[in-house]
């Protein structure tokens, strides 16, 4: 299989995909993340951690795929299963985040921004190169990049179709953080397991309100919010957070995620 779940540390799960040499996105490859997504939405983590093995992240797609199809029709049901991909993981109701630690084309990136957190290595570039065949991002990647850095800064992005290095797209606000090459992994590690012991299901409860904020913004997001916070009041996190507050003072509590 192409794309394998490890179960590590304190409920983590790390996702990988490897398809040598160069991880270009294929339907089976697709299919071999829909089985792994399955098995974590089976029974949800604490965090996901999506990854890629190889000296790149990817190369970008098989275009062979989109030269195959030979009607419109077909061409767009070929665009509607991709973008099931990035909209799945965006979806879930966990910290998710992705390590870039090489070159992370097309739709490892439009991947890549479907997550909450996105981790690059200093020597990671980033591209939405779509431009070299006549196409457009299909898989969500300019809105998602808009919704980080500004419509401005996707239009470059697509229009160019140029590698933009980690410390640019961190300047963007596209990514979150830039961390040396060196003890790369581990460091990613160490920034997921931070906040895999925190109040997974409160974590769950901020991505729905910011749904609602990239829907309608702060009023959209204000009609939903405090219905969004009182389904927290069952949780064992949040009634054992508030007495251990009470108790023992601020960043004492200790959380189960449940």
């Amino acid at each position: 299989m192409a794309v394998t779940v490890e179960r590590v540390g304190d409920d983590i799960a790390v996702l990988t995909f490897s398809e040598p040499p160069v991880n270009l996105y294929s339907i089976e490859m697709h299919a071999d993340f829909d089985r792994a997504l399955d098995e974590v939405e089976a029974s949800l983590p604490r965090a996901l951690l999506i990854r890629a093995e190889g000296k790149i992240v990817s190369g970008g797609v098989d275009v062979s795929q989109f030269h195959d199809q030979k009607t419109l029709a077909d061409t767009k049901a070929l665009y509607d299963r991709m973008i099931e991909l990035p909209d799945r993981v965006a979806a879930l109701p966990i910290p998710t985040f992705f390590a870039a630690h090489a070159l992370t084309l097309t739709w490892a990136f439009e991947v890549a921004l479907a997550c909450d957190i996105i981790v690059a290595s200093e020597k990671a570039k980033f591209g939405l190169v779509e431009r070299v065949i006549g196409l457009t991002p299909t898989m969500g990647g300019t809105q998602r990049l808009a919704s980080r850095a500004g419509v401005g800064r996707a239009k470059e992005f697509v229009f160019t179709g140029a590698l933009y290095d980690a410390a640019t797209l961190e300047r963007w606000n596209a990514i979150n953080r830039v961390l040396p090459v060196d003890g790369f992994e581990d460091a990613v590690m160490e920034l997921v397991a931070s906040i895999a012991i925190g109040p997974t299901k409160a974590f769950g409860a901020a991505k729905d309100i910011l749904r609602h904020f990239e829907a309608g913004g702060v009023p959209e997001a204000n009609a939903h919010t405090t219905a969004i916070a009182s389904e927290l009041f069952n949780t064992e996190d949040l009634q054992g957070g508030m007495e251990s507050f009470l108790k023992d003072g601020p960043g004492n509590a200790t959380f189960s995620g449940k």
